[in-house]
């Protein structure tokens, strides 16, 4: 019964979409090809940031508290080898691991600040691509669509010249009605991948302060059990400030730290 169904959707959906090319031209060939490649790229950010995007766990919020606490008892090794495949997969972690374990080894402050803010930049970096895809989608498609009015414009008003204007209305408004079509096409593409590109800056967002706020609550922690910016007989090292843990390049975000 279900092949019966299917077999009569995809029937009833060719005509429709034989119909939508004879109408738009070339220009719906290219609109319907950005709507593939728009879903597919959704579907991947999707999976990608479901398996890798940086989270705050439960296991990280105990591993902060526990290093807040007693920094001395945390093992950044046997807690990597205690890690399950999903924890694995999750970038905070190993930022939280390395940038701990750096602390512990007593590395230079200025030199764990520019190596966190570089692994966190490119903890993110693999999202940022299909995000900017889907954006020059939802900007390109009501253009061709318009471009598609145009040209299927100028091709009704041409018969009408080479009819010395003898064209009746209900032809002229026929070609009108086809030439429009391209413009309600890419406006229907455009309107839902725009608002997807804002959920998923929104999303990056969100992700970027949750880790630099995990990140810099580590840097601000001295391994030795004191906070790194409390008074001692020697000048401590200066307190980790957000704004100075840059990437060097131009991150779409100030990641980590920045």
């Amino acid at each position: 019964m279900s092949d019966t169904a299917a077999l009569a959707s995809s029937e009833s959906l060719n005509p429709l979409l034989a119909r939508l090319l004879e109408m738009g031209g070339p220009v719906m060939i290219v609109l319907i090809a950005l709507a593939a490649i728009g879903a597919i790229t959704f579907v991947y950010l999707i999976l990608t940031g479901t398996l890798y995007a940086p989270r705050l766990s439960g296991r990280i919020k105990a591993l902060v508290a526990d290093w807040q606490q007693a920094p001395d008892r945390v093992r950044p090794y046997d807690l990597r080898r205690q890690a399950g495949r999903y924890a694995r997969m999750n970038p905070l972690l190993h930022l939280v691991l390395d940038t701990i374990e750096a602390r512990q080894q007593g590395r230079d402050l200025q030199q764990i600040r520019t190596t966190v803010a570089r692994d966190a930049q490119q903890a993110l970096e693999p999202f940022e691509a299909p995000l900017k895809i889907i954006e020059v989608i939802a900007a390109l498609a009501p253009l061709l669509g318009l471009l598609g009015t145009v040209m299927g414009m100028m091709e009704a008003f041409s018969a009408m010249a080479a009819t010395e204007g003898r064209a009746n209305a209900s032809q002229l408004s026929g070609g009108i009605y086809e030439a429009l079509t391209t413009t309600a096409a890419g406006l229907v593409i455009a309107i839902p991948f725009a608002a997807l590109a804002a959920w998923v800056e929104f999303r990056l967002r969100r992700i970027h302060k949750t880790v630099n706020a995990t990140l810099v609550t580590v840097l601000n922690q001295d391994h030795t059990g004191a906070r790194a910016d409390a008074p001692s007989a020697e000048p401590a090292p200066a307190k980790p400030d957000p704004s100075e843990i840059r990437h060097q390049g131009r991150p779409r975000f100030a990641h980590a730290t920045g």
